[in-house]
């Protein structure tokens, strides 16, 4: 896991191993997914292409998911595991929120999902992001990948 204010998090997934099966002039893409700190907060962005090998599906898929008032995660990799993923999160967080009352902080929203990823790797395609602002750490970015 990488911390705030250290250099952008980017990453570009290619998730599938279809490579040989391209034909000559066909690129694939993959995703990109951008998030990068500064004093007051972060800023994350991502592409909106959902492919299926070098066959674009959907031209405005949205890779950006509200974890909580201030927390966002950058999806990449299966959209299904990644959807589900991000639901249990925001979940998870919003009762937390609702016992404590409290904002949860980003690391704890980046804990809970790399433990999620990481306890389930042999079954998930899924690589995250995780970035927002809270008021003890600021704003902060971690990147959770299984390559």
């Amino acid at each position: 896991m990488a911390s705030m204010y250290a250099s952008p998090m980017a990453t570009t997934s290619h998730m599938t191993s279809q490579d040989e099966d391209r034909r000559a002039g066909e690129v694939k893409t993959g995703t990109t997914i951008l998030a990068l700190p500064f004093e007051g907060g972060v800023v994350v962005c991502a592409d909106s292409r959902t492919s299926t090998g070098t066959y674009v599906a959907n031209r405005v898929s949205d890779k950006l998911v509200q974890l909580s008032d201030k927390i966002y995660c950058c999806r990449s990799g299966s959209a299904a595991d990644t959807q589900a993923l991000t639901d249990y999160v925001h979940y998870f967080l919003s009762q937390w929120s609702l016992t404590t009352g409290r904002q949860p902080t980003v690391k704890t929203a980046a804990h809970l999902m790399r433990r999620l990823i990481y306890q389930n790797k042999d079954m998930l395609q899924a690589g995250v992001i995780v970035a927002g602002w809270d008021e003890v750490h600021g704003g902060s970015v971690y990147t959770i990948t299984l390559e």
